[in-house]
């Protein structure tokens, strides 16, 4: 990977995923706690996954991103059955590190907001180095 990789990466990218809540998503399931609605793990999952979307096509050959840093305030119960959807926008391109706005919605009410970080990495030297002892 080459060291500007971040030329294609550029504030304003965006991306949106939905996801219908089954009870495979519940905070029971996910051991998050003990209500039948939306787990909270399940919507930073989703967040990370408009993350991605939104710069899958604008990677430099060999290259992808990893989380690093999620602020994400959950704010309403979803239950199973309903459609939430998560809309990520690329605010801040800083050299590698790459920081996205997430708002995540259910008809029109805010569910959850914050801030997802990742940074851009060679993706054969990540995994390489993953494997490797500490």
């Amino acid at each position: 990977m080459q060291e500007q990789p971040d030329r294609a990466l550029t504030p304003g990218l965006t991306a949106r995923v939905e996801l219908t809540v089954t009870d495979a998503d519940t905070a029971q399931a996910v051991g998050s706690g003990d209500v039948p609605v939306l787990g909270t793990p399940r919507v930073v999952a989703l967040a990370e996954a408009a993350t991605v979307a939104a710069t899958a096509q604008h990677l430099p050959a060999g290259a992808t991103t990893v989380g690093s840093r999620v602020e994400l305030d959950h704010r309403a119960a979803t239950p199973v059955g309903r459609t939430v959807a998560a809309q990520a926008r690329l605010t801040t391109v800083d050299r590698r590190r790459l920081v996205f706005e997430i708002t995540v919605t259910e008809g029109g009410q805010t569910v959850a907001e914050g801030r997802v970080e990742r940074v851009l990495v060679d993706r054969h030297r990540f995994v390489e180095r993953a494997g490797q002892p500490s």
